[in-house]
């Protein structure tokens, strides 16, 4: 069973560079089962092998500090240091220098699985025409963050909607779980470094959010300041995949800061890194946004070009082989996104199904 050998060894892995809550981990697991999407999100691991093996003239393209666990729902809105609200990728836990080629065939096989499941109604096609045509302009404009005030007003829209609206949210925060553990010293002085004023008091409770990273510490502060509520997130880090999936040989140095530094993006203040941990607010505009949050009548096509264009925001931080991506896309077969994310998708598949027949497969691992 490759799906479950690798998953043990990858979980082996990590429990060495951070720790692993065993309840998230097995929780984890169990949504593995429930769609192929969740599995898509939980295994990039799993990805990065199947990547090398049904995609190796890919993986051989120009290398940039990419994203590597992109798809569609790794999107959300922020407020920039100006109070802007900005929309755009959310999330770089995995973060390393990899192919170009990787983040555009993992979010195509993303919006695939949403067509699939009826989020996204369009055609395969279509959302591969979509996401490359958004990254190649991008590359050719030398990018543009997504600022939704004056301009984007169709994504500010598809941003602000009723299920980010305050009442909404807060009522999230407040079913958030007790501790099960005491937290650590480095997790709290995180969260407190965060918090609008020092010497705040604040509650900590236990997040359950995400599927790659969920079997991770994740702890969120809640505390009220001038009669409003306010949340800090913080999550434990932990070098990328890619590092395990090169046997250990590849530079463990966790990389999250270093692409928001160097990415065409309108930087959240409230994100930072705190020793081995990411910290963040939380607030009604300020997370992620999921595909099935999303008003129904909305540009689709746009919306995928958009996320295009984004990943594209992320690779112009290694701008001494913007040329060179450019150059390796223009000598690429006309519907190459499509038919890799294609194959990618049928491995998942496969796996997925693996996963889902084995029987005893939690005690294995």
């Amino acid at each position: 069973m490759k799906i479950i050998k690798a998953t043990r060894k990858y979980e082996a892995w990590l429990s060495k560079h951070c720790p692993l809550l065993k309840h998230d981990v097995s929780l984890k697991h169990q949504r593995m089962t429930e769609d192929l999407f969740c599995f898509l999100r939980a295994t990039f691991y799993r990805w990065l092998q199947l990547w090398e093996k049904f995609c190796p003239e890919l993986a051989d393209a120009p290398r940039v500090l990419a994203v590597g666990d992109l798809h569609v729902e790794n999107f959300g809105t922020w407020r920039d240091i100006e109070g802007r609200l900005v929309w755009g990728i959310n999330d770089f836990d995995e973060a390393y220098e990899m192919p170009y080629t990787i983040d555009l065939v993992r979010l195509a096989v993303s919006a695939h699985l949403a067509v699939a499941a009826g989020q996204l109604a369009l055609k395969h096609d279509q959302t591969c025409d979509a996401l490359l045509e958004g990254y190649r302009s991008s590359l050719a404009a030398g990018g543009e963050a997504f600022v939704l005030e004056e301009k984007h007003e169709w994504l500010r829209r598809l941003a602000v909607n009723e299920l980010r609206d305050p009442v909404h949210f807060w009522g999230k925060m407040d079913n958030l779980l007790p501790l099960r553990q005491p937290v650590s010293r480095s997790a709290r002085k995180a969260l407190a470094s965060l918090m609008p004023e020092p010497g705040l008091t604040f509650e900590i409770r236990h997040r359950i959010a995400g599927l790659g990273s969920l079997g991770r510490q994740r702890y969120v502060a809640l505390a009220n300041w001038h009669r409003g509520r306010v949340a800090r997130e913080a999550k434990a880090l932990a070098p990328s995949a890619c590092v395990w999936a090169k046997s250990g040989k590849g530079s463990k140095r966790i990389l999250y800061g270093r692409i928001l530094r160097s990415a065409v993006r309108c930087r959240d203040p409230f994100v930072d890194l705190r020793g081995r941990w990411v910290v963040r607010r939380l607030a009604p505009h300020c997370s992620r946004i999921e595909l099935a949050s999303l008003p129904k009548e909305r540009d689709e096509i746009k919306l995928l070009h958009a996320m295009g264009w984004e990943a594209a925001n992320v690779h112009l931080g290694t701008p001494r082989l913007i040329k060179t991506v450019r150059r390796s896309l223009e000598k690429l077969p006309a519907k190459w996104l499509h038919e890799s994310a294609r194959t990618m998708m049928k491995a998942t598949t496969a796996d997925w199904e693996e996963w889902k027949q084995s029987t005893n497969w939690s005690d294995r691992l």
